[in-house]
């Protein structure tokens, strides 16, 4: 598991690109694991800061108490639709996965991310095909492409 700044570290262009994605938009989707194991999708804030990912909510959400039996968690940035003019213009999506690692003790609980892995998806040059970067912290950035 690893902290942003450490991801900003290893591959620097990534990490601000993907940034970039999450930034575009204040609103994004976290997906936990609910008490039977099946996946919830929740709306979701998060912030960057000191050079880690961050998440706050209530402690009576029920995606607290998700975290609470189960630190999974994967997030999904904003998405705009992609130009039709020039699909290869998009910025892309951006999803970071790890497990949540709570730190406050307050009335709103708030919970920093242990990064697993983080992934930028985007229409590649020319635009008949998909780039898929994709960073672990043992493995580093991978990129692959999809047609």
């Amino acid at each position: 598991m690893s902290s942003w700044a450490e991801v900003e570290a290893a591959e620097p262009d990534f990490a601000r690109k993907v940034r970039e994605v999450f930034d575009a938009h204040k609103h994004k989707t976290m997906a936990t694991v609910r008490r039977d194991g099946s996946p919830r999708i929740s709306g979701i804030e998060i912030e960057f800061s000191d050079g880690e990912v961050f998440v706050g909510m209530m402690p009576e959400s029920v995606k607290f108490g998700d975290l609470q039996r189960d630190p999974r968690v994967a997030f999904h940035s904003g998405s705009e639709e992609t130009p039709t003019d020039d699909p290869a213009s998009w910025r892309g999506d951006a999803k970071i996965a790890g497990r949540a690692i709570e730190v406050s003790e307050e009335k709103y609980k708030r919970f920093r991310i242990d990064i697993s892995e983080v992934v930028l998806i985007r229409v590649g040059r020319p635009a008949d095909h998909l780039v898929v970067e994709s960073w672990h912290p043992d493995r580093g950035l991978m990129r692959r492409e999809r047609r």
